[in-house]
């Protein structure tokens, strides 16, 4: 009664009609008196509400307090928290909101402590509350995990330009790298200012051959290459670009440009730049010649050239004035070099002038390249990167990608597959994954099983099909001209079909040696190439055998196994041996069968033209 008593003063001062602030602040009033002091009967059920500075006391005095609350409590069994672990899981909310549902139910009857719906309300809405705030929870954990693998995949966030002067690059093994974290696209370029250092003597040039009269050789060289992630372990990185300028040293005695790519440890067709301007004849690349014209010491200035251009002048015709410039680099002077990233190639330009193009090679794309590493005779001031991309492109909307039903394959169905196709891939080749299925796999003979692809990945569920065919995920494979070539084979007979190597000897030095401990015999087996090849099932079903009952001899190279166990199963049932050239070791030939080292866009491209023209061309674009 005497805190009734204190409120009349307040309400004496309260109008007629009260206006809506003062009503606001009357039940303002209200509330707090009756969040502060406990309430034993309310609206007919028993419950409590816990003060505000309960709300700020320590630690301790919450938990003596949830220890009061366990002790006078008695869940039922279908009560709204069930036993002790929905009591634990609550603690953490304590101070969400001043009214708590800790307190238990008296020990009388049900209907007796059957709760008002306001409090039931309550309750649903705050359980509620802490399903979505956990749920809320669990997503920033996932973006913690996306955070992390960025942090982990990618060296730095993607920037559309970067600047580094040359104390800067980070340098190992006299090697000087800076990263493109997003690689590059189209119109990106790369400039560098350097200077040659002199040339100096050495005794075992790479470049060239010492005369044994002179024992050494003047050399001034240094490389600049772009490249990309490594593939496998244990292999150098690919070199997309390799852009190698020779001041002095090189073996025609002359200054050169010699560019090149490396991928997967083997070297392409090196395109050399000596002083002469490309062929009119030749291919161009977006429109510039390979290679520009600079002064050599043979240039032909000869008595009949100088008596030809006064036979032109006296008879009336103008001659067409043309500069010749000297080779672009020069031991001690300082020069600006620019790659540029075009439509079908590399340009690079020394000193605003243009000096080579070099078109796209199969097996990469402009993203590929996230890094620029320089080593050699030169001393480097500064590097500046531009129009890079500001997203990278393989970067892991993967789950998302892999997870659209028309990138799916379809189910294993249980009808007679003709022709089973695993293909060889690496964990982190989701690029080529991926324009593998958007590509080939679309055939309509993959769509109704009759073919099966899958890849190498993790296990396998077992298929039961007439021919298995090996590839790899950088393989484009024309699924009705594979059909068509096992169907050539009759019936029920064991084949073997690939671009086949006869009497190949193993390399006894070198990064591929195979020693006599390994292989002892002077040639290998007849076996086909890796990329691509098909078997029957005869032959799968001997080498599955024989591996179960650990009698397989294993070798390190894979195509070379598979050609010991088919000669192993040759000696007792005939084999059908088939080869062609179709089958393309490197890169893409007219009318293939299967073409290696493609891109994901390439494959793309080559799909298009298979659809739109129905022929199997080739795609140069990389």
């Amino acid at each position: 009664m005497k805190r009734v008593k204190k409120l009349y003063p307040l309400l004496s001062l309260l109008p007629n009609r009260p206006k809506p602030l003062q009503i606001f602040m009357a039940v303002m009033f209200l509330y707090l008196l009756f969040t502060t002091f406990e309430i034993e009967t309310f609206l007919g059920f028993r419950t409590r509400f816990v003060s505000v500075t309960s709300l700020l006391g320590n630690e301790d005095q919450q938990q003596q307090q949830h220890t009061h609350f366990s002790k006078a409590s008695n869940f039922p069994s279908q009560g709204v928290f069930q036993g002790s672990v929905h009591r634990k899981a609550l603690q953490g909310l304590q101070k969400v909101s001043t009214l708590s549902f800790m307190e238990a139910l008296n020990d009388t009857t049900v209907e007796e402590n059957m709760v008002s719906e306001l409090h039931n309300a309550a309750r649903h809405a705050w359980l509620e509350g802490k399903r979505l705030w956990e749920q809320v929870e669990s997503v920033k954990e996932t973006m913690d995990d996306v955070a992390r693998f960025k942090a982990e995949n990618l060296s730095d966030s993607c920037k559309n330009s970067i600047s580094l002067s040359g104390s800067e690059l980070k340098e190992k093994k006299g090697v000087m790298v800076m990263v493109l974290p997003c690689g590059l696209t189209l119109g990106s370029h790369v400039t560098v200012v350097g200077t040659p250092r002199w040339a100096h003597w050495e005794d075992d040039p790479k470049i060239a051959v010492v005369k044994e009269e002179e024992g050494k050789v003047m050399v001034s060289q240094f490389m600049m290459e772009l490249q990309g992630l490594k593939s496998v372990d244990k292999e150098e990185p690919p070199r997309i670009l390799h852009f190698n300028p020779r001041l002095k040293g090189d073996y025609s005695g002359r200054p050169v440009i010699e560019q090149n790519t490396c991928y997967r440890m083997q070297w392409g067709s090196a395109l050399r730049c000596e002083g002469w301007k490309s062929r009119a004849d030749e291919d161009t690349v977006d429109g510039q010649v390979k290679c520009e014209k600079w002064i050599r010491d043979d240039d032909s200035h000869t008595e009949e050239a100088k008596a030809t251009w006064w036979l032109s002048r006296l008879i009336g015709r103008t001659k067409k004035v043309t500069i010749d410039w000297p080779y672009p680099f020069v031991e001690g002077r300082l020069f600006v070099l620019t790659v540029s990233a075009g439509m079908e190639g590399y340009h690079v330009s020394v000193d605003g002038r243009h000096v080579t193009s070099f078109p796209y090679r199969t097996g990469f794309s402009l993203e590929d390249a996230t890094g620029l590493s320089i080593k050699g005779d030169v001393y480097v001031h500064s590097i500046f990167a531009a129009s890079l991309p500001s997203s990278h492109p393989s970067f892991a909307p993967q789950m998302h990608l892999e997870l659209l039903p028309q990138w799916k394959v379809p189910p294993l169905l249980h009808v007679n597959v003709e022709l089973f196709i695993g293909i060889l891939s690496a964990g982190n080749h989701f690029a080529e994954r991926m324009a593998v299925r958007k590509s080939w796999m679309q055939h309509k003979l993959i769509k109704s099983s009759n073919v099966v692809a899958r890849f190498f990945v993790a296990l396998i569920r077992s298929v039961a099909a007439k021919y298995i065919m090996k590839c790899d995920d950088d393989t484009f494979v024309r699924i009705d001209s594979i059909i068509s070539e096992a169907r050539k084979i009759g019936s029920g007979r064991s084949l073997y079909i690939g671009n086949m190597n006869y009497h190949h000897r193993p390399l006894r030095s070198g990064k591929w040696a195979v020693t006599y401990e390994e292989w002892s015999e002077e040639e290998y087996p007849t076996y086909a190439n890796g990329p691509g090849y098909i078997i029957s099932a005869d032959i799968a079903r001997f080498i599955v055998s024989n591996f179960e009952k650990h009698r397989l001899k294993l070798f390190k190279m894979e195509d070379v196994s598979m050609g010991m166990w088919v000669e192993q199963f040759n000696s007792s049932r005939p084999v059908e041996y088939v080869h062609s050239f179709k089958f393309c070791q490197f890169g893409c030939i007219e009318d293939y069968f299967t073409a290696h080292y493609q891109s994901p866009r390439q494959m793309t491209c080559m799909w298009d033209k298979l659809q739109q023209k129905g022929q199997p061309l080739c795609c140069n674009m990389r």
